[in-house]
């Protein structure tokens, strides 16, 4: 489980739908991207960024834990 403050942009982090990187982080809620490994890596690079960026809110960052740097 986190908590807001865990994050900061560039911090990796999962959820059931797989391992995600902050990208923005605001008042309440943080942006990110998923990183599915079979993009082309320049995808992740930004912003802007070539694939889309998600909004996780308030009871959305409950549900995420931070992910190791074993799985890079």
């Amino acid at each position: 489980m986190m908590i807001h403050a865990d994050f900061q942009i560039g911090t990796e982090f999962l959820t059931e739908a797989g391992r995600w990187r902050c990208t923005d982080v605001g008042t309440r809620t943080i942006a990110a991207i998923r990183l599915d490994r079979d993009h082309d890596p320049s995808w992740y690079a930004g912003p802007p960024y070539a694939i889309a960026e998600h909004v996780f809110d308030e009871d959305d960052i409950l549900a995420c834990a931070l992910a190791s740097s074993e799985g890079r």
